[in-house]
């Protein structure tokens, strides 16, 4: 297996890893009852998705 003949520099470790931040997830609004959700999924509020009813969400 091959070895690093020379350690890497902080400027070139840190350019490599300037992609690597975690970014906010896009959320959509539920067009059913108007509340954040994640996109293609399932809204965890009213349980629909596409108009229509998918789950049954218990009442708080």
């Amino acid at each position: 297996m091959a070895n690093p003949k020379r350690r890497h520099s902080q400027r070139r470790t840190n350019n490599r890893r300037a992609h690597d931040a975690l970014r906010a997830a896009g959320l959509t609004e539920c067009p059913n009852c108007h509340e954040p959700k994640l996109p293609h999924r399932v809204c965890p509020h009213c349980g629909t998705y596409k108009g229509r009813e998918v789950i049954e969400v218990e009442e708080e």
